[in-house]
This record gives C-alpha cells, structure tokens and sequence, in this order.
C-alpha cells in the first residue's frame, strides 16, 4: 500500500517539525519577568535599535519542540549504530551517574589542591589502570582526544631526538591501513609523511617498510587493530626492524577495544600509543560529546611527557604545572589547559573498575565474536574485503554489488528504512565502495540477527533489479529524504533570517535566499 499523504504533514506519531524561528509569535514568552526600570545608557551609538530576534513561544510549545527534535535523532540508545571505526557503544549509567557526583562534577581546576586531592587520585588510579594494561613505563593524561593523543606521541618523540642529537630526523612513515589522522597528526609537527603500501591480506608490507627506513626517518605510525579491522601480526618485527634504523614505534590505539586486556602493548615494542578513553572505556563519542586521548610512553620517551603531571607527593597528590622543574624536567610543555578531560576519566575509571580486567578480556572478545558473527553470516550475499577473520569490525567492498545500478550509498540509505544507523562507507580508503561495520561487545545475537535479516534482503533485492528507483530514492520513511549531502557540506545556509514580505511571520530566508531553501538547511541540519 502507497503511503497516504496527510493535511498536517505530520505521519502517525512522527510529527512535523518547523524551525523554531518559524514558530515566532509576538508577544509570546515562557517566562513572566519583571519590567526592566529605565537607566540612562551609556551605550552611546552602540546601543541595539533592533529586536534580538529570539522567537516568542510558550513553554508547552518549546518543550515540544526540542522533544520532536529528539525523536528525529539516532542514537545508541535508540537502536543499532554498527558505525566502524568509532566503536558507538552503550554508556553503563553508573558511569554517568559517578561522574555527576557534586566532589567531581562541581570542582574548578583553579582550586587550591588540599581541595581536590580526591580529583588527583582519581586521575592517578586512572593512569595506573592505563599503564598496567599496556605495561608502558608513563602515560601523558592530558591530551584531550584522539588525534591530540597521537600529537603528544610525536611531540614526545620529537623531543626525545631532539635531545639525542638526531634532529635531522625529518620523515614519518605511515601505511596505507592506517587512520586518517595519522598523516595529518605527522604534518602537523613538521614532519614529512611517507605511504607505505598494503599488501594483499590489508596488511603492512613489511618488506615496503624496511626498505623505507634509513637515517632521515623519526618514526613509524601504525593502527593495530588497522582500519581494515585486522590486527597487524608482523608489529614485533616492525619495532625490531624500526628500532635498528634509529626511530620510534608510534601505534595508534583507537582500536584498543578489539585487544584491551589480551595483550601487553609494551610486548610488541611500542613507544607511545594514545588511547581513546570514549571508545573503549565508556563514554562513547560521537555528536559533540567528549573525547579523551591519554598517551602511554615508552622508559625512553617517559621523560619527555607533558605538562601537567599528578605525581604522588607524601600521603597525598601534587601536580607538576611547569616543565624544566622537577618530575617534568625535559618535558616538551603543556599539551593542553588543565588536567585533561576529567569528566571522561571518571567515567572510564568507574568502568574499568566495574569490569575489572577479566571483564575488559571478555568484552574485547566479545567485540571481535560479534563482528566475526557479521562476517560470517553476511559473507552469504556480501563480499568480505579480505579473506579470513577479522578483528573487531567486518569490512566488505561492493563487489556483490557490479551488474546492479545499486552503490553502497544506496545501500546504507535504504538501511535508514530499516530503522538501523547506516555502517561506515568509502572507508578504508583501500578498499573500494567499503561498508565497515563495528557491533562492538555491547549489542545482544538478537539484534545482530535483526540487522543480518536487512542486510541480506538489501543485498537480495539490490542483485534482483527489481527495485532500483526505491534504492535511489531512500530513505523514503524518515522525516527527510536524500539530500545533495557535498553541496550541504560545501555551501550550509547557518542563519535564518526573516522574510521581509511578511514581517517575519511564519517563513524566512537566510541571506536572500529562498524559504524552500531554509527547510534545505534544515534538513542537512536534521
């Protein structure tokens, strides 16, 4: 049966939602303040002749609103986010609930530190925690996310060359499998970056790799588990090989889910990795929301850590704000204000004490049982980038794909349909028209097997040729249909301003641009 189109625009409990703006009414306020008493300005002629241009509402209309506006949101706690790569997976709310505590919650950094002694053995046991799973010598508990995390890595190891009279050392090799951020992160410490290519498992090519090394190269940069979801078993040989040449071994740890409490980072010859607290110890990110990127240090980089550092200090904790004093002696400088984020060490404390370490063995086998589960089962219709297990999330190209008009855009917008948040697509680079899923440990068989049954009949019914025009046109029942996604990243309308025809009643247009085009900007927005 074809859908029926209805006077409100709403459909059943899905309800139409205009910009707040639209929703203006003179007059109209949620609140009853006093009357402001004259005063003579001293403004001069900077004082404002205009409206401030907030929209009148009542109150039941403006919870309304922002309820509405939730409903049209996934999210992990709405349904399935097999999103790869950044591990959207469910937030124990006793983690939440630890980190609104008033003794956290309601600390200021610039407090005298007898009144947050509390806050610094947290952070402590947090980084006793951190070091004892990978056995790294220190950590630098500052970075405030991933990419940050990998930038005090390099920093670290820039300093550390710096100091041992290799300053000439100007060249990062980073392979093919390995993040985006990594190249970037390189660069941006004034490194020259050097690929180094997969081979045909997705892998590193390790021959590739040494031949690269020579006197100019400062460090290697590598994912384990890679993009490609699969753990990197010549790492031990690369360190060796890396070490000999003179350079540091520097390994993304944004994957450390797939491996937390199995094996000792230290064991494969690492000198810095950074951790993403939001992605394998709670808080998932995603949204805005917080990130932290902890970085563990090798003895030779340790050091060089930044500012500032809890150190123990008597029967309680100090800090070290100043680097060239004391514990931070050849420390390259402060990484960032403060402490770090703290919020999201209260959280991955709570949660790695909630889990204790055989609990984090289990969940980081659990993650790589469910994605092998995906690989497995999928693997009827879809092709599997790469032969044999994976890791921690399934990587499939779009090779069951050719002879249909059917790309894996289409695929991952018809997903929407199915009431599931779409994988991750075109991604790793390597691997061509890429659906990356990651399931995480924390998503039941049941769900896992609903999610199967889409992908298969979304699979079936591409191959069939039946339903092309539907596959293009999906989503076709969420509240907003495919939009041109690379014109509203490259031209966003962000403002929305008053029609001048009708006083500012009921439509708008941003910049002298059409109504039509302001509910665009809203549904890139939605």
């Amino acid at each position: 049966m074809s859908i029926p189109t209805t006077a409100s625009g709403n459909r059943g409990l899905q309800l139409e939602q205009k910009l707040i703006f639209e929703q203006d009414t003179a007059g109209m306020t949620a609140v009853d303040l006093p009357t402001v008493p004259k005063v003579t300005s001293r403004l001069g002629d900077m004082e404002n002749k205009q409206a401030v241009g907030l929209p009148g509402l009542s109150e039941p209309d403006v919870v309304r609103h922002y309820t509405r506006l939730s409903q049209k949101n996934y999210s992990i706690d709405s349904g399935f986010y097999p999103l790869g790569s950044c591990t959207m997976k469910h937030n124990p709310r006793l983690n939440e609930k630890m980190a609104r505590l008033p003794g956290f919650a309601d600390i200021h950094p610039f407090q005298p530190l007898s009144t947050v002694q509390g806050a610094l053995e947290l952070i402590d046991t947090c980084a006793h925690w951190l070091k004892t799973l990978t056995g790294m010598s220190a950590v630098a508990m500052s970075p405030a996310a991933g990419a940050h995390g990998e930038l005090c890595g390099l920093m670290c190891i820039k300093s550390a060359h710096e100091a041992n009279g290799q300053g000439h050392r100007k060249i990062v090799l980073v392979p093919e499998s390995a993040h985006g951020t990594n190249p970037a992160t390189a660069a941006l410490c004034g490194y020259a970056v050097e690929a180094i290519p997969a081979n045909a498992e997705g892998r590193v090519d390790v021959a590739a790799l040494k031949q690269h090394l020579r006197p100019e190269i400062a460090a290697v940069m590598i994912t384990n588990p890679n993009t490609c979801g699969l753990f990197e078993r010549d790492c031990i040989a690369i360190a060796e090989a890396v070490h000999a040449a003179g350079a540091y071994f520097y390994m993304d740890g944004a994957n450390y889910n797939a491996i937390v409490a199995r094996l000792r980072i230290a064991d494969l010859g690492v000198d810095a990795m950074h951790i993403n607290l939001h992605k394998t110890f709670s808080t998932p990110h995603g949204g805005g929301g917080p990130g932290a990127g902890p970085t563990v240090l090798s003895e030779k980089l340790a050091p060089f850590a930044p500012v500032p550092m809890v150190i123990k200090a008597g029967k309680g904790f100090d800090a070290e704000e100043i680097a060239g004093h004391g514990a931070a002696k050849q420390s390259y400088g402060r990484m960032k204000g403060y402490h770090g984020q703290f919020g999201v060490f209260v959280r991955a404390v709570s949660y790695m004490m909630a889990m204790g370490v055989d609990g984090l063995r289990q969940a980081s086998g659990d993650a790589v049982l469910n994605a092998n589960y995906l690989l497995a089962r999928l693997s009827e219709e879809m092709t599997p980038a790469f032969e044999g297990p994976c890791m921690h999330e399934a990587v499939f190209d779009d090779r069951f794909l050719r002879g249909t008009n059917v790309t894996t855009l289409d695929i991952a917008k018809a997903l929407i349909d199915e009431g599931v948040h779409p994988p991750t697509m075109y991604f790793p680079l390597v691997v061509h028209g890429a659906l990356l899923m990651e399931p995480t440990e924390t998503e039941s068989k049941a769900t896992l097997d609903q999610f199967i049954v889409s992908m298969l009949h979304l699979a079936r019914k591409a191959k069939s040729g039946t339903a092309d025009a539907e596959f293009k046109a999906a989503p076709l029942l969420a509240p907003r249909r495919r939009l041109d996604e690379t014109k509203a990243a490259r031209k966003p309308i962000l403002r929305w301003l008053p029609d001048p025809a009708d006083n500012g009643q009921s439509n708008g247009q941003s910049s002298g641009q059409s109504n039509g085009q302001n509910k665009g900007a809203q549904q890139a927005a939605e």
